[in-house]
This record gives C-alpha cells, structure tokens and sequence, in this order.
C-alpha cells in the first residue's frame, strides 16, 4: 500500500511525484488493469500460450542477428 506523508514545508506537487513514483514501483496500475475484467481459466491460458509463443519468437530473432 503507497503511503507518503507530507513534510510541513514539501509542496503538494513533489508529494504527488513521490506517490506516483511508489505506485509505479509496486505494480498497483498494472494490477488494477489486469483484475479489471473477468478472463476465464482457459482464456487465461490460451493468453498466456500467446505471449510465451511471442517471446519465443523474439528470442530467435534475436539469435539470428548475432
């Protein structure tokens, strides 16, 4: 949980970086946007087959050019 305290003499705008900075660095955004829909199981699944099939693919790329 990101909590900032404000110094008496910090303005509310380097505060506000700061609590951004935190919620950047613990993942909340990313979370909130992946549990915002209900993917099933086996969506969640075909997805995930995806993606490591397209790093795969990167990864090879990357092989070749070397």
């Amino acid at each position: 949980m990101a909590i900032v305290e404000v110094a008496p003499n910090e303005s509310i705008d380097s505060a506000l970086r700061r609590f951004k900075r935190m919620v950047q660095r613990e993942g909340i955004i990313a979370d909130v946007k992946r549990h915002r829909f209900f993917i099933p199981p086996g969506e969640k699944r075909r997805l995930k087959s995806e993606l490591a099939r397209k790093r795969q693919r990167s990864s090879m790329r990357k092989r070749r050019m070397d």
